[in-house]
């Protein structure tokens, strides 16, 4: 299986204003299960002070966070979306994020590519970084 590179990506400056302009992420495919790598990454997050919204197909409730079945479901602004979901998942992410409105930045987790939903995201004035895991890019700041 050959890995996709990106071919749209956010420097390490627009990754900096990223964070300093965003409140509300939404995390897409965040585990309960604490050993996995959303989990850890969404506490850290959460931690840091920024508000995370579990989107999961189960359970109530994440971090002591409510979950929500999908983006669509979210009643209130969503700054950014961090998504940990194969990168085949990533086209149907695109169009909900499209479709809100409200999201200004399309974030795919370490190892999740996919420059088509990248390009639909970028076309359409949003921020877009693949390939890099916001607590490792946020610590470093």
């Amino acid at each position: 299986m050959e890995c996709e590179s990106p071919t749209i990506n956010s420097s390490s400056e627009q990754i900096k204003e990223i964070f300093a302009q965003t409140k509300t992420i939404a995390i897409i495919g965040l585990s309960p299960d604490s050993t996995k790598a959303s989990y850890r990454v969404a506490k850290y997050l959460k931690e840091q002070g920024f508000k995370i919204v579990p989107v999961y197909p189960k359970e109530e409730e994440i971090l002591g966070e409510k979950v929500y079945r999908s983006l669509a479901e979210i009643p209130f602004a969503v700054d950014m979306v961090d998504i940990f979901r194969k990168s085949e998942a990533l086209i149907a992410v695109a169009k909900a994020v499209l479709e809100r409105g409200d999201v200004k930045c399309f974030w795919a987790q370490k190892g999740i590519v996919n420059n088509e939903a990248a390009q639909m995201i970028e076309k359409a004035g949003l921020k877009v970084v693949q390939n890099r895991c916001t607590m490792v890019e946020h610590a470093a700041l």
